[in-house]
């Protein structure tokens, strides 16, 4: 076959350093916009993007040529930078380290969509930590506890 051709999605999860509640309110709708814009720029269009103040859910194609840890890399980095000269007051912002990416079938799309846009409301009874590890677990991850959070 002389064409590549792929259809890969992926929901990734990552939250600001230590869960600080960084993504106000007033910021969060734009900075969602920024981080989907940066995962296209990486020709992985995104689908939703969506979260807390604490955390961020970014559903996506992942492009052809691409990895999930530059995809990542990119997008926090990029944002990071971005938020910091967009909005007063955010120069001890940064995301953590680590990352959750789970991989997804057409068919789970409008699901893992709504999911991401119940997050207000999600996360009124469940933490970003419990949120994780169900995550977690649901993938059949192993895990260290002592490693997940930084």
């Amino acid at each position: 076959m002389p064409q590549s051709l792929s259809k890969v999605f992926i929901h990734m999860v990552f939250s600001t350093k230590n869960r600080e509640p960084w993504l106000r309110p007033d910021i969060r709708a734009e900075t969602h916009r920024y981080l989907g814009g940066v995962s296209g720029h990486h020709e992985s269009p995104a689908l939703m993007v969506g979260g807390v103040a604490d955390h961020v859910h970014l559903l996506c194609e992942l492009g052809r040529t691409v990895t999930q840890a530059n995809l990542v890399m990119e997008i926090k980095r990029g944002s990071s930078r971005w938020v910091k000269e967009r909005f007063d007051g955010m120069d001890g912002f940064a995301w953590q380290n680590g990352y959750g990416i789970f991989s997804i079938g057409q068919s789970q799309v409008e699901q893992v969509v709504k999911y991401i846009e119940g997050q207000e409301k999600h996360h009124q009874k469940v933490s970003f930590q419990d949120e994780f590890r169900i995550l977690l677990q649901k993938y059949k991850l192993d895990y260290d506890e002592k490693y997940l959070w930084d």
